[in-house]
């Protein structure tokens, strides 16, 4: 099929946007020099929140909880009101007959007033369905509503596993649930492969970390008092990072169910979020919010193809910092390789700043022509429309 490749150019300011568990940004050596890093996960969860909150992309939310049993019993009390008592139990039951799954033994919780509540269902790991997957679920035991009304507690958990549950956990997939994929180890059956892949981010350069030592100043001490009220101190770190993230259309298409359409606008919703999100850690100390400064969209009809390799070298920082230099490195290293491998995308999209056309930096690059985000965007959509419909290149 086809392959959808992003690569990303970004500058980040001091932030500290994935860290360890001693609080030091996350880090890998690359080249043989440290470079930042961003895990996979933690862009990966930026990109679906923003996915699943982006307006033309509605019907396609998913929900990873471990609350899924109260998050159908919640619904289903709506629905049928005569199951509202037990609605969790048969939530739990929804549960386990889609996938499995069993209930964690729960942590005893406190009401207002102090008495211990009782405790609702969770299953021991999260699962991953979307929103009109559960909206089904939900109507189905509705419309069962006086059978499991009449089964006794005992027999409501086998009542309930009658019911084709397992087939709307495994068909009619939400786009987020289609693109990032589902595992469940008790059910492989009911796995899904996801549509996209994200790697983890590298700074183009090495870096170093730095310290931020910061103190707080308590409000109500004496004016006499010229003490601190906390002293503490903070690593962070600076950098342009290279992205890269691929869409599978041929996965994607069949976890949609064969729908070319929902198909392309769910791999051009997953370009947009990925593009434009940014995980949140320690967002309120460093406001790191900035933008992709280049951004590169190729369509491939062979294989998904990351150009991190024309970072291996690190990039040197030039009179004008370090962005100049990594685009030359990148959209050199993407024509050679497209001259070595003779394997040319069916379809590729820059968009740069206007100033690396004259930066001295690139002088000596070939860029490709520059489009708008806008413009590379509508195009794409054609090229995914062209190549699901079987139309040569």
């Amino acid at each position: 099929m086809a392959f959808l490749d992003i690569h990303i150019l970004q500058n980040v300011p001091p932030s500290n946007i994935n860290r360890e568990e001693d609080g030091s940004p996350k880090s890998a050596r690359y080249g043989g020099v440290k470079r930042a890093r961003v895990s996979s996960q933690a862009w990966k969860r930026a990109t679906r929140k923003a996915f699943e909150t982006d307006p033309a992309l509605a019907g396609e939310e998913g929900v990873r909880t471990r609350l899924l049993p109260q998050v159908i019993a919640d619904q289903l009390a709506g629905k049928a009101p005569a199951l509202a008592g037990r609605a969790d139990a048969i939530g739990m039951a929804a549960a386990t007959a889609m996938f499995k799954v069993a209930a964690k033994a729960p942590k005893k919780t406190k009401t207002g007033d102090d008495n211990e509540a009782a405790d609702r269902p969770v299953t021991e790991y999260l699962l991953f369905l979307g929103r009109t997957q559960i909206s089904r679920v939900t109507g189905l035991l509705a419309e069962h509503a006086d059978t499991l009304a009449a089964a006794s507690d005992q027999d409501l958990p086998a009542a309930v596993a009658q019911l084709p549950l397992k087939e709307l956990g495994i068909t009619g997939h939400a786009g987020s649930v289609a693109l990032f994929g589902r595992m469940v180890a008790n059910s492989p059956d009911t796995g899904v492969d996801a549509g996209c892949q994200v790697a983890h981010c590298l700074s183009t350069h090495e870096v170093l970390s730095e310290f931020d030592y910061f103190t707080a100043v308590d409000d109500e001490q004496a004016d006499d008092n010229k003490g601190a009220g906390m002293i503490g101190s903070l690593e962070f770190n600076s950098a342009t990072l290279y992205r890269y993230a691929t869409v599978d259309l041929r996965s994607l298409l069949a976890n949609l169910d064969g729908d070319a359409e929902r198909t392309v606008a769910c791999a051009l919703g997953f370009v947009r979020a990925f593009a434009t999100s940014m995980p949140t850690g320690k967002a309120n100390t460093f406001a790191h919010h900035t933008r992709p400064d280049v951004v590169v969209l190729t369509l491939r009809e062979d294989r998904p193809v990351s150009h991190v390799s024309a970072f291996e070298r690190p990039v040197r920082a030039g009179h004008d910092g370090y962005l100049a230099a990594s685009a030359a490195a990148l959209f050199t290293h993407i024509a050679d390789q497209d001259d070595t491998w003779g394997d040319t995308p069916r379809f590729t999209a820059a968009v740069y700043p206007s100033r690396l056309t004259d930066d001295p930096t690139t002088a000596k690059t070939t860029l490709p022509e520059r489009a708008t985000w806008a413009t590379a965007l509508t195009q794409t959509r054609t090229e995914l429309e062209h190549v699901l419909a079987g139309q040569p290149a």
